[in-house]
């Protein structure tokens, strides 16, 4: 159907496909994963800052993902429990809160990949490198990190919706439960040949980065416990980064099926499905599985 509003402030957001028999217990189970995810995560970072024995650059760098975790999900399940309750022809959204959206939305699947690649490398400083652990790993060094985690996924993500934003509209429908990049610039009749180019660059570069330095950085360390003769590092310098490893499989996996699913539009449901898992999934597992397994609240001493 021909949509004869151009540049429309107000969007129509599709959101989730529920009837009146399914509204209530999709809005119950959405309500209760989010209040999980958020009880979950937020109490990791008061434990953290509250807790002086956990003030060690592992568990200060891992403040980060639960803080990415916060915040991305703050930025979508609220809209998206309030319009599971509102009629589909009734849920709408204004330009500048979509594009807010999205900015988050993107933000938290790229700083993801950006947070764990730090993560990554502080586990291989401790196994690799421990006694100048300490040295290396400052508190500005871990500054540092944790800025370069955010500032390199605030400019590419800038960068992807800058170039959406240029694009003039001529629809009008949101073809997804909540704002991100593709569904913006779909909006548009214009060419969208310079932001697919980039956003392909971007994903393949992120997902390049990340596979490939967490990768690196795996072999160097199984390398470094196959040389070591104590059996009782290499154990627990081997639980210390399944975690990591475990939380990176889970985010990639979820991420790529969503990326995959926006090439065929004919599986719209699925990718809606997929969308919300990609903020359930790690959000509810991450603090969890970091809970299970640091239970002694140590790592270098251990690592040593």
């Amino acid at each position: 159907m021909v949509n004869l509003t151009y540049n429309s402030y107000m969007l129509h957001l599709e959101g989730l496909k529920v009837t009146e028999e399914t509204m209530y217990p999709v809005f119950i189970i959405l309500f209760f994963s989010y209040v999980i995810i958020m009880f979950t995560n937020v109490g990791i970072v008061v434990l953290i800052s509250m807790e002086k024995s956990l003030h060690q650059p592992m568990y200060i760098l891992s403040c980060n993902l639960p803080f990415n975790d916060i915040i991305g999900n703050s930025i979508t399940f609220p809209r998206l429990l309030a319009d599971i309750l509102v009629p589909a022809s009734e849920r709408y959204i204004t330009y500048s809160e979509c594009v807010v959206q999205a900015f988050c939305t993107q933000m938290f699947g790229t700083t993801s990949h950006t947070i764990l690649m730090i993560m990554a490398f502080d586990r291989y400083v401790a196994i690799c490198n421990p006694l100048r652990y300490s040295i290396i790993m400052t508190n500005k060094m871990i500054i540092r990190l944790s800025v370069s985690a955010w500032g390199v996924a605030i400019v590419l993500v800038g960068i992807l919706l800058g170039l959406t934003i240029r694009l003039s509209r001529c629809r009008s429908t949101i073809l997804n439960p909540f704002c991100d990049n593709a569904s913006l610039f779909k909006l548009s009749c214009e060419s969208v040949f310079i932001n697919n180019m980039y956003g392909l660059t971007f994903t393949i570069v992120l997902f390049i980065s990340s596979i490939g330095s967490i990768a690196l950085t795996y072999m160097k360390i199984a390398a470094e416990c196959f040389i070591s003769k104590n059996k009782a590092m290499n154990s627990k310098a081997l639980k210390t980064c399944s975690t990591h490893l475990t939380v990176y499989l889970i985010m990639l996996i979820s991420g790529s099926i969503i990326i995959i699913l926006h090439r065929f539009p004919h599986y719209s449901d699925y990718r809606k499905v997929a969308a919300l898992l990609f903020h359930i999934i790690p959000g509810s597992l991450n603090p969890i599985i970091y809970t299970l397994r640091n239970p002694t609240h140590r790592h270098v001493p251990v690592i040593r």
